[in-house]
């Protein structure tokens, strides 16, 4: 399984009142971290969205484990968790210095024209792509 890890230093703008990281922040670190994945492995989000193709996010959880603050850094790890003919699931651990998780998540995505937003497989847009993700993917389809 092929893990992609980008640290991140927290600003203030990014915490609460009581100086904790605010709940929608890691939503925007999972996307760096998606962002970073691709890049590490050769490919660009921005290369699909100039061909006319978005990948929304269609699902998405996570469990908040332990509080982060302003002024620490935090890693965002980011992997396949699965990928099929249409959706592609992307897992995260986001982690303290010292490695504690800090949150999990999964978000589920699918991939679709940009004018019509009707679904289409990565495999049609790009082969040697969704190749790479069926050979990384943690969970097998």
């Amino acid at each position: 399984m092929f893990v992609s890890e980008k640290e991140i230093e927290i600003r203030y703008a990014e915490t609460d009142q009581m100086g904790v990281v605010y709940h929608a922040n890691y939503l925007v670190w999972m996307e760096i971290g998606r962002t970073n994945l691709i890049e590490d492995l050769g490919y660009t989000y921005a290369g699909l969205e100039s061909e006319g193709y978005l990948s929304p996010v269609t699902d998405l959880t996570i469990q908040y484990k332990a509080s982060m603050k302003y002024g620490q850094k935090a890693t965002v790890r980011t992997w396949v968790e699965s990928h099929g003919k249409l959706r592609t699931t992307y897992g995260y651990e986001i982690l303290h210095a010292d490695g504690t998780i800090a949150a999990t998540a999964k978000s589920e995505h699918v991939l679709v024209k940009k004018e019509t937003f009707r679904p289409v497989s990565l495999k049609k847009v790009n082969a040697e792509w969704d190749a790479t993700y069926a050979e990384i993917a943690k969970v097998k389809s």
